[in-house]
């Protein structure tokens, strides 16, 4: 099966980089985990895109950001070019600072520590913040990468 569900993604534009938004439109959903673990995540992401399709809107850059919130929750926000009816809209401002890792999700807590320090060398302060896994598991293991950016707003 040679589908694309997601497309190839390009770490240039997000490793390293600092980011502002001014109200950076997303449409924010729920996804229950165990223990962090996301147990219903494609069931919410078919459901915010059928609302996004419906409307008509693009996700630009297919970004989809995740906070997890506690073991038991995480909240996912979807980026779109416009409101969209029946989702939760919401916007996100600031400054954010992105970087890039790449391999097993078993790492993360590897990349979460050197993203801090990363930050700390950079003279900025967290906020608040997310994670972005660039590719479903099935696209990871066909483009052979498993990219995930950590996105935090900085002070």
């Amino acid at each position: 099966m040679d589908e694309e569900c997601c497309p190839r993604f390009d770490p240039e534009p997000w490793d390293g980089k600092i980011i502002e938004w001014e109200n950076k439109r997303f449409v924010k959903d729920n996804v229950f985990t165990l223990f962090y673990m996301p147990i219903n995540f494609g069931k919410v992401m078919k459901r915010l895109d059928e609302k996004v399709r419906n409307a008509g809107a693009n996700i630009p850059d297919w970004l989809c950001l995740s906070d997890h919130t506690s073991k038991w929750n995480m909240d996912v926000y979807l980026a779109v070019d416009k409101e969209i009816q029946y989702a939760e809209n919401t916007t996100l401002s600031g400054k954010f600072l992105s970087k890039v890792y790449e391999g097993p999700f078993k790492d993360t807590n590897k990349w979460s520590d050197d993203f801090k320090e990363y930050t700390k060398k950079q003279g900025l302060e967290i906020k608040k913040w997310f994670m972005w896994y660039t590719t479903c598991p099935k696209c990871a293991k066909k483009y052979g990468k498993n990219h995930v950016v950590i996105l935090a707003e900085v002070e």
